[in-house]
């Protein structure tokens, strides 16, 4: 009989990845999705901001209490190595902690019941087996790991550590793995794409791997997250722009819209660049514009979040994610003074107002007119078909339930649609081709 594994993986979906490498290092394993019933539950922590935290703290605990006896529980990823010190002192009940380095290792780990904790991080490659999750159509790529900005707010370089690209030639390899597979809709992820290869001093990386993915010639659809608003060009969006195969999907976090906030937050850029490089965006037919908002960080007056409210009310998005500060450890912005939280907490009020009106704006700009479609399967409740935008992200960005089709036996794959219904966030439609 095989032993069971159970996996949870928290956070981003570059922490996706990793789980899904750790998954293939174990595919000996009998996957369940009964904690209780595994031999071996990991739990890929994130540890971004506190409700990241506290979210992956509870899971383990979780994980802890449910576990049958003799079962293994490992703690992994971003939480696992930013506190790996003070995790092992007060969660001495988990087995095995490891962080972002050894995800290849997982099976020698637990074979070993041992600890480990590489210096560096791990980015995997054509050469590591993965085991694709929550889709038979797309998966995700990551160009790099770690980060060279300097955002005010944002620990994450104090645990990856500095900008590590791969090479256009081991993504184009992996890219081709995947395809052979059958997924032919790509997601490129990294902590800020734009700078992809500037590390290895090359300044234009990522457009000489659009051009080079377009050469390729083996994807259907493919699309870009994290562009950095300094690392962004006019030359990259023109790019996207012209791409046969990369949606025109421009997901760029501006975090704020005030000259005043950008250059408290160290954004390297200011409101004038960013107006820039938006409007060129949305002068692309057919574009899909993402962002992030970032409210309440330490110095926000009234005054800027009046900016702000007055620059969506002119400037639409497609999408808008909307944070609170959180005060993170080693970061600039730790030691400064904190907004009250109700402040804040009006502030996301009011600017999420402006967010649900523009989403719904954008839901229903795709009524009844044809558009494509990729089909992911069929809904939760079994009675649809599931599907999205093709410039869409995976489970990011919405979802299309089909409820009529003028095709029989229709798989997962690419196909065009007519939405004539949206309601309660949901677009309906049907495949017509």
């Amino acid at each position: 009989m095989r032993p069971k594994l159970y996996l949870i993986s928290l956070g981003c979906s570059k922490n996706l990845v990793d789980s899904e490498v750790m998954l293939g290092k174990l595919a000996h394993y009998e996957l369940t999705q009964e904690c209780a019933q595994a031999d071996v539950i990991i739990v890929n922590t994130c540890g971004f901001i506190a409700s990241a935290k506290q979210e992956s703290v509870q899971v383990l605990l979780e994980a802890i209490k449910a576990r049958k006896e003799g079962a293994l529980v490992v703690a992994s990823g971003c939480l696992s190595q930013r506190y790996k010190e003070e995790l092992q002192a007060e969660l001495p009940e988990i087995d095995i902690f490891t962080g972002v380095g050894d995800y290849d290792r997982i099976d020698e780990l637990i074979k070993a019941k041992q600890s480990a904790f590489s210096t560096g991080v791990f980015l995997a490659g054509a050469h590591n087996a993965r085991t694709i999750t929550g889709s038979k159509v797309h998966a995700y790529v990551k160009l790099s790991e770690g980060c060279n900005q300097q955002c005010s707010f944002c620990a994450i370089p104090s645990f990856k550590g500095r900008l590590q690209s791969k090479g256009i030639a081991q993504i184009l390899e992996e890219v081709e793995n995947l395809a052979k597979q059958g997924f032919s809709d790509i997601s490129f992820i990294a902590q800020d794409s734009s700078s992809y290869l500037r590390d290895q001093g090359v300044k234009n990386g990522l457009i000489e791997l659009i051009k080079a993915i377009d050469a390729q010639q083996i994807l259907e659809s493919a699309r870009i997250f994290y562009l950095y608003p300094s690392t962004t060009t006019l030359e990259l969006i023109d790019t996207i722009a012209h791409s046969p195969i990369f949606m025109n999907y421009f997901d760029m976090p501006i975090q704020h819209i005030s000259n005043a906030m950008l250059k408290t937050m160290r954004r390297n850029s200011n409101t004038q660049a960013h107006l820039k490089l938006l409007e060129h965006m949305k002068s692309v037919p057919e574009s899909f514009l993402r962002t992030t908002l970032l409210l309440g960080h330490p110095g926000e007056s009234e005054e800027d979040i009046a900016i702000l409210q007055e620059f969506l009310k002119g400037f639409s998005f497609d999408r808008i994610n909307l944070f609170a500060f959180s005060p993170e450890e080693n970061t600039r912005a730790y030691s400064m003074p904190a907004l009250p939280e109700n402040v804040v907490n009006q502030r996301l009020d009011t600017i999420n107002a402006c967010v649900q009106q523009q989403v719904q704006d954008s839901m229903q700009r795709l009524l009844h007119q044809p558009i494509e479609v990729i089909v992911e399967g069929l809904s939760e409740d079994g009675l649809f078909l599931k599907a999205r935008d093709k410039r869409w992200g995976l489970e990011v960005d919405g979802e299309i339930l089909i409820n009529e089709s003028e095709l029989d036996n229709v798989q997962p794959g690419h196909y065009r649609a007519i939405c004539h219904t949206y309601q309660e966030g949901v677009l309906v439609g049907k495949i017509i081709a």
